[in-house]
């Protein structure tokens, strides 16, 4: 039994990161998922951390048609239960608190399947507060999770990401300005895997596997718990290039198709991280530098 995160021998030996399952952890009661606690995490967050809007809409969902709330996002947490909201906070490993629950998380899942610290990098931690009855459009999200479920029922259909026929592959570059909603018909979800999550249960979800997910009748409370293996963060920096290439009339191959022109790729998104990445201290040097190399659509989540 683990700390927060009880897997399997199965499970950590032959499911991790290559289909989604279902398991169970003990962080239900845990003081860090109050309401009134999320309401002080909200404050203390950048705004660019945060993104809400209203629950209601559809599973295919387009981005620049999604409802928006005038609300601040601690209001829509203190009234989650009546406003229709959907709302994400970002990044919670910048606070310390989540930090060591994020981290105790993850060493569950290393002790369970061997593996090494450097087999999950870049841990992080995104918490979704939902009202009843809301969806989570179809998307896709460029890293391991396990979506760890607190409060109320939620319901996750997730999707083969080896279907091309679901997502393509040039659906599946990156680029700060490109929504992770995907487009989605009907006739999907013939080909979904329909988890049920109650509190105390949580699932799975590999690296771009599709899925959107529903609320039951009551608020919910999730937390994803995410990383990067060392092939994911090679994959996403070949996809973000490959993403900002195909912006300039340049569409390209996907990875490992071919080496050579992959390892520039990588290289070259090296360089230019090193030499932006220090200029991102602060959310106002981010939103302008989303802007100048993305134009605004890349600071969508500010609109209300």
């Amino acid at each position: 039994m683990g700390h927060y995160l009880s897997l399997t021998a199965d499970q950590a030996q032959n499911q991790l990161l290559k289909r989604p399952f279902k398991l169970h952890h003990q962080l239900v009661d845990h003081p860090l998922f109050q309401l009134d606690r999320l309401v002080r995490l909200a404050q203390k967050f950048d705004r660019d951390r945060i993104e809400y809007n209203a629950g209601s809409v559809g599973i295919d969902q387009r981005p620049d048609e999604t409802p928006r709330i005038n609300m601040a996002p601690e209001a829509v947490i203190r009234s989650i239960e009546q406003c229709n909201a959907w709302l994400v906070i970002k990044n919670v490993e910048l606070d310390p608190e989540y930090k060591a629950l994020l981290e105790g998380a993850v060493a569950d899942i290393r002790a369970a399947a061997g593996l090494a610290a450097e087999d999950m990098t870049d841990v992080r931690g995104f918490l979704f507060v939902s009202s009843a009855n809301s969806i989570t459009p179809f998307h896709i999200d460029g890293e391991d999770n396990i979506l760890v479920h607190i409060h109320g029922r939620k319901f996750v259909h997730i999707f083969d990401n080896e279907d091309r026929t679901l997502v393509g592959e040039a659906a599946m570059e990156m680029s700060p300005d490109k929504h992770r909603n995907q487009t989605y018909r009907p006739e999907f979800e013939a080909r979904a895997e329909v988890f049920e999550l109650a509190p105390g249960e949580a699932v799975h979800i590999p690296y771009l596997w599709p899925h959107w997910v529903s609320t039951g009748n009551s608020y919910a409370i999730s937390l994803a718990v995410t990383w990067k293996s060392k092939r994911v963060v090679r994959a996403n920096k070949i996809r973000f290039m490959n993403g900002a290439l195909r912006r300039i009339g340049l569409p390209q191959r996907p990875p490992g198709e071919r080496p050579l022109l992959d390892a520039a790729k990588v290289a070259a998104f090296d360089v230019a991280h090193a030499v932006i990445e220090p200029l991102r201290q602060s959310e106002r040097t981010r939103r302008l530098l989303r802007q100048a190399l993305f134009g605004r659509r890349a600071n969508y989540f500010y609109e209300k």
